[in-house]
């Protein structure tokens, strides 16, 4: 059988490194080949080959317009955003826009050369060409490259009792591994509190431990695992999250079928996140929760009953479209920013 066709394209790319990184991400996939002075990616879907030239002049953006992909449907959107953003990377979703006489369901991001990459849901042909990426996209600062400021902390190394970041100024705090340390719970929930003490508001929490179905200490694990001196309770890290006051706290990871059984207790791979109050003041768009159930009630006390609009900080929008209930809550442009124009409903 024959190879399938590919498109092909090389960028000219300023640092090997964060493309890489950043590609990764994007396509889900380890490059194909990678040396000192070059990159490739082959992924299946799409089929695709990528090549990234470092050293040479990489003008930012350049004749390009945009580049991109179009998906199948919402859920494979929401989950190439949510590896993005999990990874530090910024993305700005528009929800029903009218472009290129279709309407169309995105998000954007920038590579780190300042490339623009739309990923897109096709949700339907219409009569006129639509307002098209806003100018908030393609020269705002809202997908301007920055480095976010992540704090990590890993199994090996040391845990401070103070966190090395002023007060409100990182975007991230990642803990890998830190809870499978014999800490005691007062120095876990200290650890929470300087997390949350770093970080500006909205900024997220990750967790990534081995949780038990019962504590266990000294489990005396095979390959890397062999580090793990201590598995807490599976909802100990869940507690440690909402006692410090951290909102949106979910559980990204977490199987059936356990890693390990020691002594007939089950040990599963838990990766958590929650994220610090948004700041209550600034914009507000209107939300509608669209079920299956009646209602839900977030961290912060809101209500969301099922059909009814709900008016909320910009901040909380963004994580209920980007989350994995994302197709569970319709997210409402402000009133004062809608075109003045008739869209054919319907198909």
């Amino acid at each position: 059988m024959s190879d399938p066709v590919r498109f092909h394209i090389s960028l000219n790319v300023s640092d090997l490194t964060k493309s890489v990184a950043f590609f990764r991400t994007l396509l889900g996939v380890e490059p194909a080949k990678l040396r000192t002075d070059y990159a490739k990616f082959e992924p299946d879907s799409p089929p695709l080959v990528l090549s990234l030239e470092p050293g040479k002049e990489a003008g930012r953006g350049g004749a390009l317009n945009h580049a991109g992909f179009r998906l199948p449907d919402a859920k494979a959107l929401v989950a190439v955003q949510e590896r993005l953003e999990r990874a530090g990377m910024r993305t700005k979703r528009e929800e029903g826009v009218e472009c290129c006489y279709a309407k169309q369901t995105k998000f954007w991001a920038h590579d780190p050369d300042g490339n623009l990459w739309e990923v897109y849901t096709f949700d339907g042909d219409i009569e006129h060409r639509g307002a098209g990426q806003s100018a908030e996209v393609i020269l705002g600062d809202a997908l301007k490259p920055r480095e976010a400021v992540v704090w990590e902390h890993l199994m090996t190394d040391p845990v401070p009792a103070r966190l090395p970041l002023a007060d409100g100024t990182a975007d991230e705090v990642r803990l890998r591994g830190t809870f499978n340390l014999p800490l005691s719970a007062d120095e876990r929930r200290a650890l929470v509190a300087e997390a949350v003490r770093v970080l500006k508001p909205g900024g997220r929490v990750f967790v990534h431990v081995l949780a038990g179905e019962s504590p266990v200490e000294n489990p005396t694990l095979p390959g890397p695992a062999g580090k793990v001196q201590s598995v807490p309770f599976e909802t100990d890290p869940v507690a440690l999250l909402e006692d410090a006051g951290l909102v949106g706290v979910r559980m990204l990871k977490f199987d059936s079928k356990p890693c390990f059984v020691r002594n007939g207790v089950g040990m599963r791979e838990l990766q958590l996140e929650g994220f610090a109050p948004a700041v209550a003041t600034g914009p507000e768009v209107e939300v509608m929760y669209k079920g299956p159930f009646r209602e839900l009630t977030d961290d912060d006390g809101r209500v969301y009953a099922r059909g009814r609009r709900v008016v909320v900080p910009i901040a909380v929008a963004e994580r209920l479209r980007a989350g994995d209930g994302a197709g569970q809550f319709t997210v409402f442009e402000p009133t004062a920013a809608r075109a003045a124009t008739v869209t054919a409903c319907g198909g």
